[in-house]
């Protein structure tokens, strides 16, 4: 995908359009699904509680409900995981994100970061959702990002995600470019955390994202309205 010939309908289509926040109420969410129906964006990207809230909001829009599976941390169980992502589902949600357990690959344990991968995707699978992988590449070294990735390949998510948007940092355009050189085509990059601007957006894109997760997204439609005028 090349930002330079990009048109305003393809890059909305690649918004997953976010509201994560601890103290989002119902107009919120009503704002956020009316934002992302008018505007045809992929998905909207919210914690689990309120999936059967927006799902309800979206019906016959096309936009999807996208839940965030043990957020932001990742550290719960599988179990729990497990649990949330099947509820999740159940409410509605046509995509999960879910969080990785950063200690357990911090401990060497990849066995574990398989296991869960395998657990959480193939349950996506069977329901027909997308499933997708957050790594939280700020608490990573370039050889866990590897590593990660190198299961996902085998594994096949339907993206690896490069940041919660909470962390100590968020996406990397040379992140997003080693997940996808790793994944290779079978797996798509989305890339989330810090996207504030068509600049930083453009520079995903052009690494390799297919999605893009922000809370930002009419800043950067504006401000990509804006260099096409020029």
């Amino acid at each position: 995908m090349n930002s330079n010939t990009l048109t305003r309908d393809e890059l909305c289509s690649l918004f997953d359009h976010t509201n994560l926040k601890p103290y989002a109420d119902r107009p919120l969410f009503e704002q956020l699904c009316r934002e992302a129906s008018e505007n045809h964006f992929a998905m909207v990207a919210i914690n689990s509680a309120p999936v059967s809230l927006c799902k309800q909001l979206l019906k016959g829009s096309g936009v999807h409900v996208g839940a965030a599976i043990s957020f932001p941390l990742g550290q719960t169980t599988l179990e729990t995981k497990v649990y949330e992502t099947q509820q999740a589902i159940g409410d509605g949600a046509d995509e999960i994100d879910y969080v990785i357990n950063i200690g357990e690959l911090k401990n060497g344990n990849t066995d574990y970061i398989r296991r869960e991968m395998e657990a959480i995707v193939s349950i996506c699978r069977s329901r027909g959702v997308l499933s997708k992988v957050i790594f939280e590449n700020c608490y990573l070294t370039k050889e866990e990002i590897i590593s990660v990735a190198s299961i996902a390949r085998e594994v096949h998510p339907d993206f690896i995600k490069t940041s919660t948007g909470f962390g100590t940092s968020g996406a990397l355009p040379e992140d997003v470019r080693l997940m996808k050189d790793i994944v290779g085509a079978g797996v798509k990059v989305k890339a989330a955390g810090g996207i504030r601007s068509w600049e930083t957006c453009k520079a995903m894109i052009d690494a390799g994202a297919e999605r893009i997760g922000t809370s930002s997204s009419f800043k950067i439609l504006e401000e990509f309205d804006k260099e096409r005028h020029c």
